[in-house]
């Protein structure tokens, strides 16, 4: 039983979403604070041999996949799981299993409260409820747009905290592309986004494309089928593109997955500049399993591969073109955005204009460390 189609995990909770029908785009996942459930013996042996089925079927790298659901049998031969009474204990202690065998973090255990959505292999779309819960979800956060606005010195800026899979992201990221077309530099936050859909990074990232060129983006190969999906730049979009400014990526070690393609893309594509510190290392794109009414596993289906490069950023995470910590990157890029600008500068009242900016922009504050920390996990 699989929830479909090819999207990123997100490092946020700390990853979200999915490969395959009903993806996890479309599917809600649980918050922080719910009630634990209890879960007796015959639940917790099937949701280990679920789990063990599921990582031998379709796991991404299949030695390692039938090699993980040995020891995961073993595990459970040994009544290594047979004192867990609580679904969030028995999701995190997989989690952690999992992880340390494979080494791969989008790997993952999730709890949710309200009962996962039944599905088969040829299921249709989730339950109406279902649907109506991840849109009010996704309304309530704007669709990951945090915040777009003009900085100092007319430097556009995007806190984008997550790329969503729902349509109406689409529609609320041109907009936000739009408010930014008349600046004169661009800056986009990715420091406290985990990952999601690779169709809205192919939106924005177009954005960014000069006119009549086609960008071949990131390509992922995956199991199911073996087979390998391209992603390129789109041919058109809504509104002036913003190609040839001077573009910077902030991201820390919170970004993560599908933010982490985006800013390999930006760097590998040379497209801009990135500041911050080393991403979280996640590039294996993948679906979700149900396990039980409450569990449900996120397992690597696939892998990037980089056109430029022709691996990706697995384990080791995206390393910044300037190593600053995360609380600085802002200000650093805004300052490196306006120093480019005044070199290029020809008119005095222009060069008056981007100085008053600097000073603004060297006066900002870092953003506080404790964000830039992980917190305890979310499922």
């Amino acid at each position: 039983m699989k929830f479909r189609h090819v999207l990123f995990a997100s490092v946020s909770m700390m990853l979200t979403v999915a490969v395959s029908a009903p993806s996890l785009a479309q599917m809600a996942m649980g918050t922080p604070g719910e009630a634990d459930t209890p879960i007796d013996a015959a639940t917790r042996s099937a949701v280990v041999e679920s789990l063990a089925v599921a990582v031998q079927r379709h796991y991404v790298f299949a030695d390692k996949g039938a090699a993980l659901a040995k020891n995961l049998r073993q595990r459970a031969a040994r009544s290594e799981y047979d004192r867990i009474t609580s679904s969030r204990e028995l999701a995190d202690t997989l989690l952690s299993q999992m992880q340390a065998f494979t080494h791969d973090r989008h790997m993952r255990v999730h709890y949710r409260h309200t009962p996962w959505p039944r599905a088969s292999e040829d299921s249709g779309p989730p339950p109406a409820e279902e649907l109506a819960r991840v849109a009010a979800q996704g309304r309530r956060s704007n669709y990951g747009f945090e915040k777009a606005q003009r900085l100092a010195g007319n430097v556009g800026y995007l806190d984008l905290r997550q790329f969503s899979g729902l349509p109406e992201a689409h529609a609320t990221a041109i907009a936000a592309m739009n408010f930014l077309a008349s600046s004169d530099a661009i800056i986009i936050d990715l420091r406290r986004n985990g990952g999601g859909d690779p169709n809205l990074l192919q939106t924005v990232l177009t954005y960014f494309v000069a006119p009549g060129d086609r960008l071949h983006i990131n390509d992922f190969y995956l199991r199911d089928g073996d087979r390998t999906e391209q992603y390129w730049s789109a041919a058109n979009v809504p509104g002036p593109r913003l190609n040839g400014k001077p573009l910077y990526v902030l991201i820390s070690n919170l970004t993560g997955s599908c933010a982490e393609e985006f800013a390999y893309d930006v760097q590998t594509h040379e497209l801009g500049t990135l500041y911050g510190a080393t991403s979280g290392g996640a590039a294996n794109p993948g679906g979700m399993f149900p396990l039980s009414d409450h569990l449900a596993a996120f397992i690597a289906t696939g892998r990037a591969i980089n056109p430029v490069t022709k691996t990706n950023w697995e384990g080791v995470g995206v390393k910044p073109d300037h190593a600053v910590p995360p609380g600085d990157a802002l200000r650093e890029a805004h300052v490196a955005a306006l120093n480019r600008l005044m070199g290029t500068a020809g008119d005095e009242d222009y060069k008056a204009f981007l100085t008053r900016a600097l000073d603004r922009a060297k006066a900002t504050p870092s953003d506080p460390a404790e964000d830039f920390v992980r917190g305890p996990r979310r499922r």
